[in-house]
């Protein structure tokens, strides 16, 4: 399939759509991004990702210079339709734009701001996971950034952190890294949030620590509650999931992945996890 991107205001085919090298979003990461699922042509949790790209944004310091809300919506609903997609990845990014080569930024910003696309399988109780399957898990000695130095809360393009947990992987059977703060807590992995399943209740680390609180958490937490599932957060050691009974992880994309492993321990798809898959694939399915 050729894609068409939306790149500051127009749409492009996806051969076309560049940005200048003198963009702040590729010369510094400077700038923010959101990562949505689209379900039967309708952003999930949108005001939600809206909410934090502008959190994101004002963080960086450009949050006047963000477009509304209702036109960065525009921007989603013309890629998609262009598109002809109904179940899709989008990213919708932000950046501080193009200014003169210098690391403090200019007060006066025109941001670039893109939106691309990429098909997915239907999601649902009808459809079909993105992963091929469950997860596994490896504790890397990549701390994770602490706030006092960037912000955890902040989704900004420099991934960097998260690259080299992924790297320290590389020639094992793990597919996802868990970082720990800086004072050997669990935080999250590179690109994920991390649940487990203990002593009967649903566990994840607080947003307290040096993490972002992933908005796919967030509904896991309302309906772990719906569902009368006791609920947790907290500073926990490492050492805590080699007695859980349960480990899943979670991001937009994935929804709720099960883990089968953790470093050198497997672990079983307990009730607690396929009970809030069903029910999230429920949720999905009222897209439809």
């Amino acid at each position: 399939m050729s894609y068409q991107y939306h790149v500051d205001g127009e749409l492009v085919p996806a051969a076309e759509a560049t940005v200048n090298v003198r963009d702040r979003g590729f010369m510094y990461g400077d700038g923010a991004f959101e990562t949505l699922r689209i379900y039967g042509g309708e952003p999930f949790e949108w005001e939600a990702h809206a909410d934090r790209l502008q959190r994101s944004c004002e963080t960086l310091g450009f949050g006047n210079a963000l477009p509304p809300v209702s036109a960065l919506r525009e921007r989603v609903d013309e890629t998609l339709a262009a598109n002809e997609l109904s179940d899709a990845y989008l990213k919708l990014s932000i950046t501080r734009g193009v200014q003169p080569g210098k690391l403090t930024p200019d007060e006066d910003v025109d941001p670039t701001v893109v939106v691309y696309v990429s098909e997915l399988p239907r999601a649902g109780v009808e459809g079909q996971r993105v992963w091929d399957g469950p997860a596994s898990l490896g504790t890397v000695e990549r701390e994770r950034v602490p706030d006092e130095a960037i912000p955890a809360d902040a989704k900004t393009h420099n991934y960097l952190n998260g690259i080299l947990a992924r790297l320290e992987l590389r020639g094992s059977d793990h597919d996802e890294a868990i970082m720990c703060s800086r004072d050997g807590y669990l935080a999250e992995g590179a690109t994920s949030n991390l649940f487990f399943v203990s002593d009967g209740t649903l566990r994840t680390p607080t947003a307290d620590l040096p993490l972002l609180p992933g908005i796919t958490r967030d509904v896991v937490r309302s309906l772990a509650e719906a569902a009368d599932v006791p609920v947790e957060t907290g500073r926990y050691e490492p050492d805590i999931l080699q007695q859980a009974s349960e480990v899943f992880v979670t991001n937009s994309t994935w929804e709720i992945r099960p883990v089968t492993q953790v470093d050198d321990k497997s672990v079983a798809v307990g009730p607690v996890t396929s009970d809030l898959q069903e029910r999230f694939d429920k949720l999905v399915e009222s897209f439809y």
